[in-house]
């Protein structure tokens, strides 16, 4: 357990607390219990790390990951037990979905020690919500997506723009006098900005390597697939990129795939939970609903450069964009009329020559152009939906 602690406080002498992430103070960290779901790169551990440094008493705090060799031959259950006798009060957990079991045993941990305060994070987002299932009376569970443009901007460049909703943006209340040339810098964005990483070097091939992790092991390890099947999601994930926005035919995809019809909407559901792609429904059940789906995306503008490469065009882009940026705050649909729908409100998505042809019949309806650094009447920038959150 000693070394647990050591490995903690190296971990939180090097963590950067001058930017936090648009859900840190959506956060009720007063909570017993507190699950924090994301696909992998976009932030959650330096997050915990941030929230430790900055608003708890270290002496009273540990930090793990249940990846740690610790865990071979120990239970967590345990190494809660032990850490409450030494007057413990806050545990976080990182990589949950690592630990066997780890549902059942939280349960316990929260059960046994009411005065112990319990963070945990996943990257397998499947497996957690399997698993928060069982904790749904116990736990409050968060979901934290990549770097909206607004967060790219301060973690960047150290410009910092406000926040806007939806309803404001298109009422052209967007301020953003600190942002001279706001088109140079959402071209950045699109290509390397959604994953805070993007800092580092090696960025692509670090993104690459979060991908195979994604599709070799997360996901197989969740549906306990055997080593074809997991290639498969790769080969799917391949066909998906080639054509985005791809129209779901699942009868030929199953037929490039050499697999049952019946997995293929299997196969889409796992690859979008776990932050790849992104599936856009009809009006019949919306994005968090069951609604038949009717385009997918990949799931940001980043992994369209990574991955559909020459393949990928500034359409598919920008609807990506759109698509990626707004679900955080808003329920988005298939549109019967342009390319998508929130509410009564009717978006088509275009560059600065889009006209107003699809959205001509809407009773609300608005053109959201790129390529443009202000708006007017019904056509508004497509970068202010990057200031959502």
């Amino acid at each position: 357990m000693e070394r647990l602690f050591g490995h903690f406080h190296k971990l939180l002498k090097e963590v950067d607390d001058q930017f936090f992430r648009y859900i840190y103070k959506e956060i009720n960290w007063n909570s017993r219990m507190i699950g924090l779901t994301g696909p992998r790169g976009v932030g959650k551990t330096t997050m915990l790390l941030q929230h430790i440094k900055t608003k708890l008493n270290v002496k009273d705090t540990l930090y793990v990951t249940a990846e740690d060799f610790y865990f071979v031959d120990h239970r967590l259950v345990d190494l809660a037990d032990s850490f409450v006798k030494q007057r413990g009060k806050y545990l976080f957990i990182d990589e949950i979905h690592k630990y066997k079991d780890w549902a059942r045993e939280l349960k316990l941990i929260y059960d046994y020690h009411p005065e112990l305060n319990v963070v945990f994070t996943g990257s397998s987002i499947l497996d957690i919500k399997k698993g928060a299932s069982d904790l749904s009376r116990r736990a409050v569970m968060y979901y934290m997506q990549g770097l909206s443009f607004r967060e790219y901007l301060q973690l960047f460049h150290r410009i910092t723009v406000d926040s806007y909703s939806i309803h404001e943006i298109i009422e052209h209340q967007v301020e953003a006098s600190g942002l001279k040339y706001p088109l140079p810098l959402f071209a950045d964005y699109l290509k390397t900005g959604y994953y805070p990483f993007a800092l580092e070097e090696d960025y692509e091939l670090r993104l690459r390597q979060i991908i195979n992790q994604t599709l070799e092991t997360d996901i197989p390890m969740f549906a306990e697939m055997n080593v074809s099947t997991g290639r498969k999601l790769k080969q799917l994930l391949a066909i998906i990129a080639k054509s985005v926005p791809f129209k779901p035919n699942m009868s030929s995809i199953a037929t490039i795939l050499s697999a049952s019809r019946n997995n293929i909407a299997d196969y889409c559901l796992y690859i979008e939970e776990a932050g790849m792609i992104a599936q856009l429904r009809d009006a019949t059940g919306g994005i968090r609903g069951l609604g038949k789906v009717d385009k997918i995306y990949l799931d940001n503008t980043n992994l369209v450069y990574t991955l559909a490469e020459s393949n990928s065009n500034i359409g598919n882009t920008r609807e990506t964009f759109f698509f990626n940026q707004t679900r955080v705050g808003y329920d988005i649909i298939n549109s019967s009329i342009a390319d998508f729908q929130i509410d009564d409100m009717i978006f088509e998505i275009g560059g600065k020559s889009k006209g107003q042809k699809q959205v001509r019949e809407a009773h609300y309806g608005f053109v959201v152009k790129d390529d443009i650094e202000s708006g007017f009447g019904n056509i508004i920038p497509l970068w202010h939906f990057g200031l959502l959150y």
